[in-house]
């Protein structure tokens, strides 16, 4: 089942029937299946806390993505992805992507990290994105019908 949740925030995502169907079209491309996957949208300080109290960072980001999957290797994707609206929507600007566009890519790259996709280096990061843009493509496609 995948859920939308959100903390220290006004924002609630559009479309969200629209958005598992595409979500469970992602990941049945990679050969997963969804189980539980939940989106917690939220703010930038709720997010930071999240990065120092789990991950040891002090510093603002976009998203963090837990996997939750006791077994390793498994099919079924199980999983919390933190997103932050603020951040995403200073990085839509920032990228001229437009608020809309960058959320939809944020929501995808989570998917994309709990599908086996990673960001860690150049090479990776370059990766990430064409994953993303494909992702993008499949979700105006489904807007458009």
């Amino acid at each position: 089942m995948i859920s939308f949740f959100r903390e220290s925030t006004d924002f609630d995502i559009k479309h969200k029937n629209l958005i598992k169907k595409w979500l469970r079209g992602l990941a049945a491309e990679g050969g997963f299946r969804i189980g539980d996957l939940n989106y917690i949208f939220c703010s930038d300080d709720y997010l930071l806390e999240i990065n120092k109290q789990y991950l040891g960072h002090d510093y603002y980001t976009d998203i963090i993505t837990f996997d939750n999957r006791e077994e390793e290797g498994g099919t079924v994707i199980d999983g919390d992805i933190f997103i932050s609206v603020d951040t995403v929507r200073a990085n839509g600007v920032e990228y001229g992507e437009g608020f809309d566009r960058e959320i939809m890519r944020v929501v995808a790259h989570g998917l994309l990290h709990l599908i086996g996709f990673d960001d860690l280096d150049p090479e990776q990061q370059a990766e990430m994105r064409n994953q993303e843009n494909k992702a993008l493509e499949k979700w105006n496609s489904i807007m458009m019908s």
